[in-house]
């Protein structure tokens, strides 16, 4: 797990892809601190397994899936990256909690100086839309920031001068492809209060260390299909919870 507290940035040194897989060089120090063979480092939100350590960098694999469908396939050599250590146990909860499992990417609209910060607005999927709320939480490329407007089409987060100098953001321009995630509450919420039909959540699968695109295996469990006296014999139709299973169940 994540916070979204960008730790540094790195550089993309090396990239590899195949037909059945691939692997990400990066070049990194601060990050490195701690670090061993099978650590979780989320590199633009995306939770990668480092498999290899040197000196000035860390060595993950990728599945062409995570290529594809985050923005990492998109980088060139040099390319700066956003990188964030797993959160330990004992450490401060700075942003919110991020997954490292991509839901999908966005496309930046414009970048909009206004005073001491600057206005990001962000298209993206009616999907990823539809979980974002004003004054909530949205990870971009791996930074936990408070949403400040959305609609139909768009969203947009405002970047204040010490979140600017510390992640790559603002090196961005329009059309660039940005890597998003929900906050999780609110896609646990909406799949609590959704009609239960025995299959995974509309299809969609998740990105970030293979698994989609985030952690390796990281969507087997099929959205939880299958927890102890929730979903085995008993099954919900309609329009979603019922206040009697709400009494059943302990709420």
């Amino acid at each position: 797990m994540f916070t979204g507290i960008i730790e540094e940035k790195g550089k993309l040194k090396k990239i590899l892809s195949g037909q059945s897989s691939g692997s990400i060089e990066i070049r990194a120090s601060k990050v490195l601190e701690g670090t061993k063979l099978g650590d979780s480092i989320a590199v633009n939100g995306v939770c990668l397994t480092v498999t290899d350590l040197k000196a000035d960098g860390f060595t993950a694999d990728v599945m062409p899936e995570t290529l594809r469908r985050t923005n990492l396939g998109k980088l060139a050599l040099g390319a700066e990256v956003n990188l964030e250590r797993a959160m330990a146990a004992g450490g401060r909860f700075g942003g919110h909690i991020v997954s490292g499992h991509i839901d999908g990417t966005g496309v930046i609209r414009s970048l909009k100086p206004e005073g001491n910060a600057v206005w990001v607005s962000i298209s993206a999927s009616p999907e990823i839309l539809h979980l974002i709320v004003p004054k909530g939480s949205i990870c971009i490329d791996g930074i936990s920031l408070t949403v400040a407007y959305v609609d139909s089409s768009e969203f947009r987060v405002s970047i204040i001068p010490h979140t600017g100098e510390e992640t790559t953001l603002l090196s961005r321009r329009a059309g660039d492809i940005v890597n998003l995630e929900n906050d999780i509450v609110g896609k646990y919420v909406e799949r609590l209060l959704g009609p239960y039909t025995g299959s995974s959540v509309s299809g969609r699968s998740y990105s970030g260390t293979e698994g989609g695109a985030g952690r390796e295996g990281g969507n087997g469990s099929e959205g939880g299909a299958g927890r102890e006296g929730m979903s085995g014999s008993r099954s919900r139709t309609g329009s979603g919870i019922s206040m009697d299973f709400l009494r059943e169940y302990g709420f």
